[in-house]
């Protein structure tokens, strides 16, 4: 049994993420920041399904508290599978952004991501296999009118993950980029409406998490060995 490490577990991605990792048969570890209760709701409900998993609470922008506690929770089992799923939207029109604006959107997906994976990847290299995926968005492609913020920071784990599958696939370890356009969350359904999705999507509905979910299921299993260093969108034919 692999242990799973799911950042910004406790969202709508996130939870289908958890789910469909827990049902292919590895230790889920839900992350949340804030919302821990939400985070242990399904942590009891993978385990009343015959799952395993836990809950754990930190700030991914804070690389002291991440660190701490990552080492921590790896002194039985090293990670091997680490989903960087966790961000934050703070949109404005360049011109108009300010700088905390700017900076907590880098902070949580970009830093984020140096903060949870550098503690964790010698570990994972010593057992000479192990998957890093990083969920990114189509903003990161495609750049999103009032949206330089996110876009800047999904495009970054692009470049990211692209060098570290360089630096790590003589060890079996594969890092990818999965890139989601349109997904039908509560968000999204207050951004996105049906009419709107018919214009901009050729598949003419917006994705499902569960569809994003068995991406990363396929990606974090063996039979995708092969594949690193690659961003792979799921959007319904938008680019």
């Amino acid at each position: 049994m692999k242990h799973a490490l799911v950042t910004g577990g406790s969202g709508e991605i996130g939870q289908a993420i958890c789910q469909r990792l827990a049902t292919d048969g590895h230790h889920v570890i839900v992350h949340a920041n804030q919302n821990l209760a939400k985070a242990q709701t399904l942590v009891n409900s993978i385990i009343k399904s015959g799952g395993s998993a836990q809950a754990i609470q930190f700030d991914i922008t804070d690389f002291e508290q991440t660190t701490n506690k990552l080492t921590e929770l790896m002194q039985t089992h090293p990670i091997q599978i680490l989903i960087h799923n966790a961000g934050i939207h703070l949109d404005a029109p360049l011109a108009g952004m300010n700088k905390a604006q700017w900076d907590n959107v880098i902070d949580v997906s970009l830093h984020g991501f140096f903060n949870i994976t550098q503690p964790v990847m010698l570990p994972m290299m010593k057992t000479r296999w192990g998957r890093v995926i990083a969920i990114s968005s189509i903003a990161g492609i495609t750049g999103n009118r009032g949206q330089a913020n996110y876009a800047a920071a999904k495009a970054g784990l692009s470049g990211a993950c692209k060098s570290l599958s360089i630096e790590l696939s003589s060890r079996g370890i594969t890092a990818n980029v999965v890139a989601p356009g349109i997904i039908k969350t509560t968000m999204s359904e207050d951004s996105f409406p049906p009419e709107k999705i018919r214009q901009i999507v050729p598949m003419q509905r917006a994705g499902k998490a569960s569809e994003v979910a068995s991406l990363v299921s396929f990606l974090a299993s063996d039979e995708a060995a092969y594949i690193s260093g690659q961003v792979i969108s799921i959007n319904g034919g938008m680019v």
